[in-house]
């Protein structure tokens, strides 16, 4: 009978041991990817909520270093070399910390990125970039803290942080031209049908050189045996932006007759469209 108690009492003791009571984090993680021109940018970080509480200038305080959100550093990660407020900064992972103002907010990228709350001995050296931005109010109140990479082009973007009724913005740019620009010079020294096409479709999308784009989109299509109506589409742009109005309707005429065939009815309302413009009869 002994026995027996002992072992109940190791089960009851072994359950109590394995038992654990899930709740949902207050300020839950999230990571956050965005391809920039050629650049994978990731951001990781925590996300607190406001729960009836007044945030900046209260629990935030102004004008006090803060890590940009709860629990761990919040970190953001290039790909490749990146440029803030004319500063280099190399391919890696920062963390960033900020001081929220009434009406400014100042940045701070640094190279340490483990750790919780802010650095207790904040080194200069480490930051690889700082800038002050202004601070934008918004119409509504957001309840959870919010980063965003916001008005993606080519060769940047702008990373948005929103809580409380306030969105801020640091804007970044890529190398994304200067790295397209290499890659067309390196390729077309021996193209093929698809690299002079990669390249006219670049340079239209960019507003560069249009006859090059012409140029270059012509030796594509010869060198296609049968150019499909996506391709065509690109090169009757190109025609039109190079004034080639008569070539561009052709063309155009070629690529609807194809994506009529093909059943895609997005390409056959474009090139309606566009031959409705070009003033095709």
């Amino acid at each position: 009978m002994k026995k027996l108690g002992l072992f109940m009492m190791a089960a009851m003791a072994s359950l109590v041991m394995e038992a654990q009571i899930n709740t949902p984090a207050p300020s839950p993680g999230s990571t956050l990817n965005q391809k920039v021109g050629l650049t994978d940018v990731t951001v990781d970080y925590s996300r607190p909520s406001m729960r009836g509480r007044t945030i900046f200038g209260d629990l935030v305080p102004y004008d006090q270093l803060w890590r940009t959100g709860a629990n761990y550093y919040t970190k953001i990660s290039f790909s490749t070399d990146a440029t803030i407020a004319n500063q280099e900064v190399k391919a890696g992972t920062y963390s960033i910390f900020s001081k929220p103002g009434a009406e400014t907010w100042e940045f701070f990228f640094y190279t340490d990125t483990q750790g919780g709350g802010v650095p207790s001995d904040w080194d200069d050296s480490k930051v690889v970039a700082k800038t002050t931005v202004p601070v934008i109010k918004m119409p509504m109140k957001v309840e959870t803290f919010t980063i965003t990479i916001d008005d993606v082009k080519s060769n940047g973007a702008n990373l948005g942080f929103i809580w409380e009724d306030v969105y801020v913005a640091v804007p970044f740019s890529v190398p994304a031209d200067a790295a397209v620009m290499k890659s067309i010079e390196t390729t077309l020294a021996g193209p093929a049908a698809r690299d002079y096409y990669i390249a006219a479709v670049y340079y239209l999308s960019e507003g560069k050189d249009i006859s090059k784009a012409k140029e270059w989109m012509d030796k594509a299509m010869e060198m296609t045996e049968d150019p499909q109506f996506w391709q065509l589409r690109q090169q009757s742009l190109i025609y039109a932006k190079a004034g080639d109005k008569k070539g561009a309707i052709e063309i155009a005429k070629e690529s609807l007759a194809k994506s009529e065939a093909a059943g895609n009815a997005d390409y056959v309302k474009m090139n309606q469209d566009s031959l409705k413009e070009w003033g095709a009869k």
